[in-house]
C-alpha cells in the first residue's frame, strides 16, 4: 500500500504521525513524505540545510520510502498564488497515487497548516484519484492544541492507531530533529511527545496511540 503524509514543516509528520509511519513501514507498506517549506532567505540556508538534513535522518529511523521537498516558504504560504501552491501538491499526489494520505489539521494555530490542509484536499479529490480510500488529518504538538478554538478548529479525534510497538522509534525519529527540540514542559519535547502518545493510548485502552480525524474513507 501507498501512505502519503503531508508535512508543512520538517518535523511535523514525525510529531503527529511518526508511530503510525513506523507502523506501516514494519509492516512493508511504502511511506512517502512531502514536507511543504523549508524556509528561505541567504541568512537562514545553513539552518533550513541542518533541519532538512535532521528530516531526512528521522526518516530513516520510521523507515520512510521516499522525503520529497517542496522548498516552499516558512508562514508565506498564504501570499503565494493558489494556483502555484495547488500546481506542486497536484504534482505530488499524481505522481505517489496515494491510497492513503495523511494532512495536518486545518484548525491548526499555524497559517501554514491551515493552507496545507486545504490544498492538499484540492490535489485529493475523488475524481482525481480512484486509487486513494482514506484521507486523515492529523494533531501537531504546539499547533494543534494552542489556537483560540472555534467549532470549526476542534481536533476532534474518531480514529486511533496502536502505536505501544513503535512509540520508541518516533521518539528516537524526534531526537533527530535537535534544533527543533524544546525542554519539557514546552509541548515540543520529547516527555510530552511521549505523554500524549500515551494520553491517546488511555483513552483506547492501549499503551500508546496516535490520534486522527477520518475526513473520508472508501470501504471495500
Amino acid at each position: 500500500m501507498k501512505i502519503l503524509v503531508f508535512a508543512p514543516h520538517n518535523d511535523d509528520e514525525t510529531l503527529g504521525v511518526g508511530g503510525t509511519i513506523a507502523k506501516y513501514a514494519k509492516a512493508g507498506h511504502s511511506v512517502t513524505i512531502c514536507e511543504v517549506t523549508s524556509g528561505q532567505g541567504v541568512n537562514v540556508l545553513p539552518l533550513v540545510n541542518c533541519i532538512k538534513e535532521e528530516a531526512k535522518d528521522a526518516h530513516d529511523v520510521l523507515g520512510v520510502s521516499k522525503t520529497i521537498f517542496l522548498d516552499l516558504p516558512v508562514v508565506e504560504l498564504k501570499a503565494l498564488p493558489t494556483s502555484e501552491i495547488n500546481g506542486h501538491f497536484n504534482e505530488v499526489v499524481q505522481q505517489q497515487k496515494p491510497e492513503v494520505a495523511f494532512i495536518p489539521h486545518r484548525g491548526d494555530m499555524h497559517i501554514d497548516h491551515f493552507e496545507v490542509a486545504r490544498a492538499a484536499l484540492v490535489a485529493l479529490r475523488p475524481h482525481l484519484n480512484p486509487q486513494l480510500k482514506a484521507i486523515y488529518a492529523y494533531e501537531t504538538l504546539s499547533e494543534t492544541e494552542w489556537n483560540n478554538f472555534g467549532t470549526s478548529d476542534l481536533f476532534v479525534p474518531n480514529t486511533f492507531v496502536d502505536i505501544t510497538d513503535t512509540l520508541a522509534l518516533k521518539l528516537q525519529a524526534m531526537q533527530c530533529y535537535k534544533t527543533q527540540l524544546c525542554k519539557f514542559p514546552h509541548p515540543r519535547s520529547l516527555e510530552a511527545v511521549e505523554a500524549l502518545a500515551r494520553y491517546r493510548g488511555a483513552s483506547v485502552n492501549v499503551k500508546a496511540a496516535e490520534a486522527f480525524m477520518l475526513l473520508r474513507k472508501i470501504e471495500i
